[in-house]
């Protein structure tokens, strides 16, 4: 009879606490969303050294000396720019919740290679691509999958070398982690960065576009 009883606590209170947990897992894995980001691999001393000069960050500078692929209207008066790397999983993401806002801005996504050698190769690739957006998608989307993303072609020279000026903008911003987001707040026109993925309604919010509805 006790035994029966013991169950019975037991039962019930699982019961009681299915709620609290799934709680506690949403508002989790909200942080984790909020915080998530690819950090820059090279070495801490180089980051340190890089931080302590680091140039103040300039949307101007970035449209003269990135290179990049657009994404949403071609003649907005928002841009967006999204330093990203290939092999980062946080940086599909991000390209996942920025989907539902092209309508509003237009989202320049800057390839750099921190990771590995397939960061500078795959970014490369999708540079030279002749339709950029539809060959991020199909990256995005095996990397999501861990299949490790689109192959890298051939001929890219001159494309990775453009991806190694984007990481030493990168760095000469003192950014440390991949997605970095910038851009100005569509309401207050302040400049805005933001280092790591954000789902849709946060990127809405911090860009101050409006979030779509659910």
């Amino acid at each position: 009879m006790i035994w029966e009883n013991r169950q019975s606590f037991f039962t019930f209170l699982i019961t009681m606490l299915k709620p609290l947990l799934k709680i506690l897992l949403a508002t989790f894995t909200a942080a984790s969303l909020l915080l998530s980001g690819c950090d820059n691999t090279s070495s801490t001393a180089q980051n340190t050294s890089t931080k302590a000069v680091s140039a103040q960050v300039s949307m101007a500078v970035i449209a003269a000396e990135a290179e990049g692929f657009a994404v949403g209207p071609a003649m907005s008066v928002r841009t967006i720019y999204v330093f990203f790397d290939a092999q980062c999983p946080h940086c599909a993401a991000l390209w996942k919740s920025a989907e539902p806002l092209r309508s509003q801005a237009k989202f320049v996504w800057i390839p750099v290679g921190l990771i590995n050698a397939s960061s500078t190769a795959q970014g490369a690739t999708l540079l030279a691509a002749q339709d950029p957006v539809s060959a991020m998608d199909e990256h995005e989307a095996s990397l999501q999958a861990r299949r490790g993303g689109i192959s890298a072609g051939g001929n890219l020279d001159t494309k990775k070398a453009a991806v190694a000026k984007n990481t030493e903008l990168f760095n000469r911003f003192g950014f440390a982690s991949v997605p970095t987001i910038v851009g100005t707040h569509a309401q207050t026109g302040d400049l805005v960065t933001q280092e790591g993925a954000l789902p849709t309604a946060s990127l809405a919010a911090f860009l101050g576009l409006q979030a779509p509805a659910k």
